[in-house]
């Protein structure tokens, strides 16, 4: 008899949404906001400027586990601070390394 290995875990469908809703905080004086943003627009946060490229969540599930592709640079100094997926559900596994300020993936925007 002949067994096969199956994947641990089955791709998942996901809806495309037209925005996010990142979370931001600033460690210097402990205010966090709410950035809301749509795809290809960009945002200011401090001296971060954040451009969304994507932003999807479980089909038919929009309050679920939402990841975003972000573009996040230093405004001043033109250096990008990250490229790449952000998932809200672990925000650690791909986070932004900065002194100042973090940033993270709250939900997607589908309105």
């Amino acid at each position: 008899m002949m067994l096969l290995a199956m994947p641990a875990a089955a791709q998942q469908r996901v809806t495309e949404a037209p925005g996010v809703v990142l979370r931001g905080l600033d460690k210097i004086n402990g205010l966090l906001y709410d950035i809301e943003m749509y795809t290809g627009q960009t945002a200011e946060f401090g001296d971060l400027r954040i451009e969304l490229t994507s932003c999807r969540y479980p089909a038919g599930n929009p309050s679920g586990d939402a990841f975003a592709a972000l573009q996040i640079s230093d405004a001043n100094r033109g250096t990008e601070l990250f490229s790449g997926w952000m998932i809200a559900s672990t925000p650690a596994l791909s986070a932004m390394d900065h002194s100042r300020y973090d940033i993270w993936v709250m939900r997607c925007a589908t309105s």
